[in-house]
């Protein structure tokens, strides 16, 4: 997969996965790591699917409604890619936070769905409900937050709301934060998570455990 890795100042700190939106790429969201924590290594990844040119991570058949079975095979591609790039790149596989945005936060969100042990944990700006239907793996352990708009016309609150729940009865400890906001990723959202990050002293509880 198409991606670019930057080694961190501080190697006990986590390995941030960038996972951007429909049509962006792997440069889309360095920003962003930067401003949840400086000393993180970065592991940025491209989709390997094209939607009319645009990248993406999965195939979906209509707005809003996914190619299932494209989802499930492109989960299970990015996994691996996560277990050879921590053993290219010697990073700790058991300490990868995905910060992800829209198509990249759904695929994400089917990291936590499909694989116990892909993620320690999860920001995840504008999410949906990856699969229904099946049961989570126990996710005891895992860190999640959610940033939802209210007037979001892409991820209705209804669908924030049973992301949450869904995480939080397979264990996770999930928090789901509201903006007044469409399905764009604002400044605020970012920083909101930032301050959860630190809030919950977000590196030490990772690497401390």
């Amino acid at each position: 997969m198409k991606h670019i890795f930057q080694k961190g100042i501080n190697p006990s700190k986590p390995t941030f996965l960038l996972l951007h939106g429909t049509g962006g790429n792997e440069l889309d969201l360095l920003p962003l790591a930067g401003r949840i924590d400086d000393e993180a290594s970065i592991l940025s990844v491209r989709g390997n699917v094209l939607e009319n040119g645009m990248p993406r991570f999965f195939r979906r058949l209509a707005e809003g409604v996914f190619d299932e079975e494209d989802l499930i095979f492109r989960t299970k591609e990015l996994n691996e890619f996560l277990d050879e790039s921590a053993e290219r790149y010697e990073f700790d596989r058991d300490n990868i936070i995905a910060i992800g945005y829209s198509n990249g936060a759904n695929i994400a969100a089917s990291l936590l769905f499909h694989y116990q042990n892909a993620l320690k944990g999860a920001i995840l700006h504008h999410p949906m409900v990856p699969r229904k239907g099946i049961e989570l793996p126990d996710l005891t352990g895992k860190y999640v937050f959610i940033a939802a708009g209210t007037n979001d016309p892409i991820c209705s609150p209804m669908e924030s709301k049973e992301l949450h729940s869904m995480l939080e009865k397979a264990n996770a400890y999930a928090e789901l934060h509201w903006e007044n906001r469409g399905h764009q990723l604002t400044a605020p959202e970012v920083e909101a998570a930032a301050v959860w990050y630190r809030k919950c002293s977000f590196s030490r509880i990772l690497t401390e455990e």
